[in-house]
């Protein structure tokens, strides 16, 4: 049998290594935990040999990430973490999060047999758009999950659909609506209409997620430039917020600060998020470290992509508070 097409990084061949060598997983089980086949782990152990990976331990640029890697995904109770390397120097948090999404996506895409896939919007996904080489999955429709505002429209929820669905060769759905309703607006007859209510059927069936997430702050676009003018940052604080998922704010345990704000949310509910097989959240930035641990204890992350400088953060985060309960 020929090589698979795609062409393994130095980083997923320390990975296999990792697994197989230091955790002592069979060949099988690497392939089940990492989502790829058998061939592919055993042709990623004989590369990292004649490359001279794997000698009495394994020596990699690469290790110190696979570490990261392994031990955020254990304090946080997460399937995995992919850790992009950051330019502290020059630090942007949407760039390096993009890129190592996008590697992300094109090996799920490749074995994870996905038809649906729904999408959130911002500047990380845009990121992740620019670095994503062309593909062609006809039988892919991405869905917006999330209602749009006035602003920012590579970056809105009919930008990303359609960026995503441009250079992954899908079709795509767009959530045509605001993301808050007006207030006295009635939720479920706003959704009752019929290109509304055929969207929302969607969600019922996707096969993974994209999520982002923000604080509440100037940093945030929706807090920005989707708020409705009478729900304000100072209020939403006091209320307990620390960020928010799909427009719904979470306080630090992950649980929603506000009702009647998640009833004006016009996306996918959070609870309904928690079905989904694949939920993969892409999110970096010291601003970003409380909403991304709330999420992953409300159970909104399998997959976190985020960069090294994040990771640290949030390791750390998690021990002093270990420290603090001891």
């Amino acid at each position: 049998m020929g090589r698979e097409p795609i062409e393994d990084s130095d980083a997923f061949v320390t990975e296999v290594c990792w697994h197989y060598y230091v955790n002592e997983m069979t060949q099988a089980d690497v392939a089940r935990h990492m989502g790829v086949t058998r061939l592919r782990v055993n042709q990623a152990i004989q590369r990292a040999k004649s490359l001279g990976f794997v000698k009495i331990q394994i020596e990699s640029p690469f290790l110190p990430r696979v570490e990261l890697q392994e031990n955020l995904k254990e304090a946080l109770g997460l399937q995995r973490v992919v850790v992009g390397p950051a330019n502290e120097a020059n630090y942007d948090y949407h760039k390096s999060v993009g890129a190592a999404l996008a590697a992300l996506l094109a090996e799920r895409l490749t074995v994870g047999g996905w038809t649906s896939l729904g999408v959130s919007w911002g500047l990380t996904l845009d990121a992740a758009i620019r670095k994503l080489t062309r593909q062609s999955h006809p039988d892919l429709e991405v869905v917006s999950i999330l209602g749009g505002t006035a602003k920012g429209s590579t970056l809105n929820s009919f930008g990303i659909a359609s960026g995503f669905a441009n250079v992954l060769g899908a079709s795509f759905s767009v959530l045509t609506a605001p993301i808050y309703l007006s207030e006295g607006i009635d939720r479920e007859l706003f959704l009752s209409q019929y290109a509304l209510k055929e969207h929302f059927e969607k969600f019922k069936s996707l096969d993974a997620v994209l999520l982002t997430c923000s604080n509440v702050s100037e940093k945030s676009f929706l807090v920005e430039h989707g708020l409705p003018h009478e729900l304000t940052p100072e209020a939403l604080i006091e209320a307990g917020a620390i960020g928010d998922v799909l427009g719904q704010f979470l306080d630090r345990d992950g649980g929603s600060v506000s009702e009647a704000v998640d009833n004006r949310t016009v996306g996918m509910p959070l609870d309904q998020v928690l079905s989904v097989p694949e939920k993969i959240m892409a999110a970096a930035g010291p601003h970003k470290v409380e909403i991304i641990k709330a999420a992953c204890k409300r159970g909104l992350v399998d997959t976190l992509v985020t960069d090294d400088v994040t990771a640290r953060l949030l390791l750390e985060d998690n021990s002093v508070q270990s420290s603090a309960a001891e």
